[in-house]
């Protein structure tokens, strides 16, 4: 059983998933995507099997999407996945793989969806939020 995460180690979102991963016992193949970037196949196939649209796959902070002028309406899918080709720290963060499925894991609890082991103790995120508690449930939140 192999989980893979597209992970960003200075984001906060990607950071709170692999714990997550690793909270059920699983110790991931990491891919830092900003040093190995996907090909283009295998990043079409990573946004496909998300479920997502090539524009809802790019990440619009913290990022050069503006100056790009990615945000005109006369940009199209194939310029959008070329620039995140071109451009990585254009492609969200993180995607995780497994065989449940694909997700792009904002919020980081979506992560929870796929994997195939329960979480085994309590984990917070970054910032205080409870997620699991000690039994190993999801926290339902609001």
């Amino acid at each position: 059983m192999t989980v893979t995460i597209y992970h960003n180690p200075d984001c906060g979102t990607s950071r709170n998933t692999l714990g997550l991963i690793r909270n059920a016992g699983i110790e991931p193949v990491i891919i830092e995507y900003l040093k190995h970037p996907p090909d283009e196949a295998t990043l079409v196939d990573l946004i496909a099997k998300a479920g997502l649209t090539i524009p809802a796959a790019v990440r619009e902070k913290g990022s050069p999407y503006r100056e790009l002028g990615l945000d005109s309406p006369s940009i199209g899918n194939q310029e959008l996945l070329e620039a995140m080709l071109a451009h990585p720290i254009l492609i969200n963060r993180p995607f995780v793989v497994t065989p449940l499925g694909v997700r792009l894991c904002r919020p980081s609890e979506l992560v929870l969806d796929i994997l195939p082991q329960p979480q085994q103790a309590a984990f917070t995120k970054e910032d205080g939020e409870r997620v699991i508690d000690e039994q190993g449930r999801r926290i339902q939140h609001g």
